[in-house]
């Protein structure tokens, strides 16, 4: 029975509850399975990075989200001119490349031809063919060594700001908040009349 003044349950078993469970058991199978087709796949596009081409740090979209920074679809061409890689190029060595995106900070340029510049000095380029090295090819030497870049290529993380701790002073206890404010609202209010007063003070004064 219900303890205290609560409804009487009664439950609605009208309809056929059991045809509308849904149950799923080849979730195991599906794991293997992935990380099966996961491996092939790295085997395949090696010695390409697994994660995919490097992408830019760009700001969330709106006032709720725009202080996170997050990976963005691709570089924008100025950001590619600054750090002095041609458009046409940079999708074959694995730069993603958004033509319509546009630099709107100082910051976040500078930042993305920072990241650009970083990622070109540790970049190993591969021959099209084994024994025929072109202009822009990495040294056979680079490329013994040469391995494959597992997960995101130079993840972006977020700085946590630091708490600086400060030990509290007399003069901080001491002083009083709420009468400040009030006194800064009271000077705020009067500024315009006592303005006026001391500019008439200022007249009787050169008469």
């Amino acid at each position: 029975m219900v303890k205290h003044n609560n409804v009487v349950p009664n439950g609605h078993f009208k309809k056929h509850w059991q045809n509308y469970v849904k149950t799923w058991f080849n979730q195991p199978a599906r794991k293997t399975r992935r990380r099966i087709a996961r491996q092939k796949k790295a085997v395949k596009i090696f010695p390409r990075p697994t994660a995919g081409p490097l992408r830019p740090i760009v700001h969330g979209q709106t006032l709720k989200y725009n202080m996170k920074v997050r990976a963005g679809r691709g570089f924008s061409l100025e950001e590619l001119k600054a750090a002095g890689i041609p458009k046409k190029l940079a999708p074959t060595i694995g730069i993603a490349v958004d033509h319509r995106r546009k630099n709107h900070s100082l910051e976040g340029l500078q930042a993305n031809i920072q990241r650009l510049k970083t990622y070109k000095a540790k970049l190993v380029v591969f021959p099209r063919r084994a024994h025929k090295f072109k202009a822009g090819d990495s040294a056979p030497e680079e490329l013994a060594t040469a391995t494959q870049v597992q997960g995101h290529i130079m993840p972006i993380a977020c700085e946590k700001p630091s708490v600086e701790l400060v030990k509290v002073t007399e003069e901080m206890k001491s002083f009083k908040a709420y009468d400040k404010l009030r006194a800064e609202r009271t000077n705020a209010r009067h500024v315009g009349a006592r303005l006026k007063r001391a500019a008439e003070a200022e007249k009787e004064e050169k008469k």
